[in-house]
């Protein structure tokens, strides 16, 4: 099996944070940029594809779906999903900017890992339903394509690889979001799964855990 994980092209939230005042967390639309990306980025998937027809699973948030659109690669897709499972970490209520300031202090001295925000999720909830579709999609019918993309979200895209890979939470926590339109290639062997380059690094792992 191959997985190509492709995290959203930049949206209005990754200039503007106070945007997520002013509009739901679903709804942010890419900026002029994040449209360039995705078209730039369209070419070099369908490269990745190599003439394969994909199941693809989108997160339904509005960046993801315009992402996915501007790759202009549907037409030659088995089949493409809305998977809800694969969707941002629920921020709660974003309409205080104060609010949201304190918020992310105490994430960072709890840990993004078990700290659950006011209304919304843990980055181990987001995990949970991460877990939940692999399962599904490995208890895919014979009928399923072997090639899969998955457009979704920065954390998201670590989680699942914290899961195929069995990272410890140390190591995922280590571990930086790809940049906006940057993917990860991911390949199943003989039951264990290649990644074609790893995550950048803010620190080492503490117990010196690597990803590959």
């Amino acid at each position: 099996m191959k997985m190509i994980l492709l995290r959203h092209a930049e949206s209005l939230g990754n200039v503007d944070e106070l945007a997520y005042t002013r509009i739901p967390d679903h709804a942010l639309p890419l900026t002029a940029k994040g449209e360039r990306e995705a078209l730039a980025a369209g070419p070099e998937i369908a490269r990745l594809l190599d003439g394969e027809r994909p199941a693809v699973y989108v997160s339904p948030y509005l960046r993801t779906r315009e992402t996915l659109r501007l790759l202009d690669i549907e037409a030659s897709c088995e089949r493409v999903l809305q998977e809800p499972r694969l969707r941002e970490q629920d921020w709660g209520n974003l309409q205080d900017p104060a609010g949201q300031e304190i918020q992310k202090a105490r994430r960072n001295e709890f840990g993004h890992f078990f700290y659950r925000l006011p209304f919304g999720e843990s980055g181990a909830d987001v995990d949970d339903r991460v877990a939940a579709f692999l399962s599904d999609l490995r208890l895919r019918d014979e009928s399923h394509p072997e090639t899969v993309l998955i457009v979704s979200h920065g954390l998201t895209v670590r989680l699942l690889c914290r899961r195929l890979f069995g990272w410890s939470i140390e190591l995922f926590e280590s571990l930086t979001n790809p940049e906006t339109c940057e993917y990860r290639v991911l390949e199943e062997h003989d039951g264990k799964w290649a990644l074609d380059r790893p995550f950048a690094q803010w620190r080492d792992s503490p117990d010196g855990e690597t990803q590959l």
